[in-house]
């Protein structure tokens, strides 16, 4: 119950303390390495990116031309969700020196952060952000709330003491949450960053996606799903229609890879959203792919947020290719990189180090 309620909050206590990647020429025959869900493992992350020859010893680019492409979902689930963020900017940055480009792509767990769902933060994310002025600005947010925060909470369960609320908030309210949240703001250091990250890259002949993209999507531009992605997280959309959290956009979308249960849960929600959608036939699989390719005008589409944890798959003739191969130590899948040089398409595996 505390969890739901604060939820509802946080942000606002926070507060009190695009252009769209288009192919070129050049671009279709150089080097492109794309690496799925990273969820808060830094050392997995190193694994991979050496493993790609991305970085060199002292974790700088050595990348040379290449371009990266880092398909969402660096946060929840592990710590160190704050060093993988701090390394991929400063990777853009020297990636461009050298003639090579860093894309991160906006997943739905960054969406999440973005909109107060925190149901997936791990202990470590919150600390990340604390420091030795982290127990004075929650007693001071405490004390200059404490009244707001106790009768909202009592308005919701009438029988707690003011004892208990001040328990309860303290336990929700760990060193480092409050700058957490605040750092996630639209205005905030983490939350500018995030907004500016595209939800979908056209690279040469394929397109990048978190989630995957669904027929509703397949003839809107990249530039306007970017752009709406952008505004929905600037506004905290919550609305179930809001692009960063429709359940065919291209941040949720599972029905390129399956139609079982996974994608069932998603179309009940889509409907339940969007009810005359019921009216129009769903394409198959095959089909819905080919009008996503057609309307991108490219050869492959690559996802990421389902993961299958035995490796990167290559399916419907290299038409769809699955790169969330649960990286993360909370998966334990196998760390895993994706190679595109022209139109020869490698999957990579590496070991997970053991430190």
């Amino acid at each position: 119950m505390v969890r739901r309620l604060w939820s509802a909050i946080s942000f606002v206590i926070s507060v009190l303390a695009f252009s769209a990647l288009s192919a070129t020429p050049a671009e279709a025959q150089q080097r492109i390495v794309a690496v799925g869900d990273l969820h808060g493992d830094y050392n997995v992350w190193l694994d991979i990116a050496r493993g790609a020859g991305l970085i060199d010893t002292g974790n700088h680019w050595a990348g040379g031309r290449t371009t990266l492409v880092q398909q969402g979902d660096i946060v929840d689930r592990g710590p160190d969700s704050l060093k993988i963020i701090r390394h991929l900017q400063k990777l853009q940055k020297e990636a461009s020196k050298a003639g090579g480009k860093v894309v991160v792509l906006l997943g739905n767990h960054e969406a999440m952060n973005m909109t107060g769902d925190l149901r997936y933060v791990d202990a470590g994310e919150f600390a990340a952000f604390a420091d030795s002025r982290s127990e004075a600005l929650r007693q001071a947010t405490w004390e200059a709330n404490s009244k707001t925060f106790t009768a909202f909470y009592k308005s919701r369960q009438p029988a707690a003491s003011d004892k208990d609320i001040k328990a309860a908030w303290f336990a929700e309210m760990p060193l480092g949450r409050l700058e957490h949240d605040r750092a996630w703001a639209p205005d905030g250091e983490v939350g500018r960053w995030v907004s500016s990250l595209p939800a979908v890259a056209r690279i040469g002949d394929s397109i990048f996606v978190h989630g995957g993209l669904s027929a509703a999507y397949a003839n809107v531009p990249v530039e306007q799903i970017n752009s709406r992605a952008d505004a929905a997280l600037k506004a905290r959309n919550t609305a179930p229609t809001a692009i960063i959290n429709d359940p065919l956009g291209p941040l949720w979308y599972r029905g390129n890879i399956t139609r079982g249960s996974l994608d069932q849960e998603n179309w009940a929600e889509a409907l339940k959203a969007n009810p005359a959608i019921a009216n129009t036939p769903r394409p198959s699989i095959d089909a819905e792919l080919d009008a996503v390719l057609a309307g991108f005008g490219v050869k492959r589409l690559v996802v990421a947020h389902t993961p299958n944890l035995p490796g990167i798959e290559i399916s419907h003739g290299g038409k769809l290719i699955r790169i969330d191969t649960g990286n993360s130590r909370y998966y334990n899948g196998q760390p895993s990189w994706l190679e595109i040089n022209g139109d020869r398409v490698t999957p990579h595996a590496v070991a997970r180090s053991t430190h």
